[in-house]
């Protein structure tokens, strides 16, 4: 859902013009970034005899810029909430990296990567101009965290509408994240959106057109995570379930955190990716409740 937190309306500087070198170096900036896999093939493992499945548990969480359903900015909180978790990738949405006082211009990915110990990439929706000539770029958007090594990662862009401006129109623009991870030999596509608020749902239904070109351009295990702002059910998600499933069919709801009424946070998995269970975890450290999943990769054996 949209932040409850105001946002000051500015002119949206120079996110056309963000390259994928500078995204992609992202990845590396993250203080803790371990080194990388050898770089390989990334759809799988190679011709053999079948091996056993991999287990992954992945997981979805806006975390509302570290603020809980009190309102109170406590990123120790929101990591406390993401560790118990245990889950071994998890999409964040709703992230703030020196955005403002709302999360003391904190960058929340690389903190929550420090308490944590896993490896992140952060993919800005917006990418503003500091304040002051000393400050760091004033960004918002998803990130991915990872205990498994990060091969590649690049954010993509699919239709926004704005709320950096005062009379915005669709236009394509960033915070389509998409991250590689070697889980043990087994190379899987995760990627992370978090999708328009609105009512109306014509923004929406173009950004499943867009995200779902993105996918079919990859091959192998494909998640697709985030805040989707709209239930399963929703007609403009439909092309979705062409193409993946559902991981959590008849779960809980998951907005908002105390006594939700709606399922607009949603992991869903391409057809080779099993699902063993998923559920919905209650907490109060943001305004959504996390939704946890375990799955397995199948690959062949080396």
């Amino acid at each position: 859902m949209k932040s409850r937190f105001r946002r000051p309306v500015r002119a949206l500087r120079g996110v056309r013009a963000l390259r994928a070198h500078r995204v992609r170096a992202a990845v590396l900036a993250t203080a803790l970034l371990a080194v990388a896999a050898p770089a390989s093939a990334l759809d799988g493992g190679t011709p053999g005899s079948r091996a056993p499945a991999v287990p992954l548990r992945v997981a979805t969480y806006n975390i509302h810029a570290g603020a809980g359903t009190d309102q109170v900015f406590d990123l120790d909180r929101t990591a406390e909430a993401v560790r118990a978790l245990r889950a071994d990738v998890i999409g964040l949405q709703e992230v703030d990296v020196h955005w403002g006082a709302r999360s003391d211009f904190v960058d929340e990915a690389r903190a929550l990567a420090g308490k944590l110990g896993m490896r992140a990439y952060f993919a800005p929706i917006y990418d503003l101009d500091p304040v002051g000539p000393e400050d760091e770029r004033r960004q918002y958007g998803v990130a991915v965290l990872s205990r498994h090594p990060i091969l590649a990662a690049e954010n993509h862009e699919i239709t926004r509408l704005s709320t950096q401006t005062s009379e915005p129109v669709p236009a394509p623009g960033p915070g389509f994240a998409e991250v590689t991870v070697d889980v043990k030999g087994s190379h899987a596509h995760v990627y992370v959106t978090h999708l328009d608020y609105r009512a109306d749902p014509t923004v929406r239904a173009a950004q499943v057109s867009d995200m779902l070109k993105v996918l079919s351009a990859d091959r192998g295990p494909k998640i697709l995570v985030g805040d989707f702002n709209a239930e399963p059910t929703a007609p403009e998600l439909a092309p979705l379930w062409q193409k993946l499933r559902d991981a959590a069919p008849g779960g809980g709801a998951t907005y908002p955190a105390v006594d939700p009424v709606k399922r607009i946070d949603l992991v869903t998995v391409s057809p080779d990716v099993t699902v063993v269970g998923a559920r919905e975890v209650a907490t109060d450290a943001s305004d959504h409740r996390p939704v946890v999943t375990d799955l397995r990769l199948h690959r062949r054996g080396r």
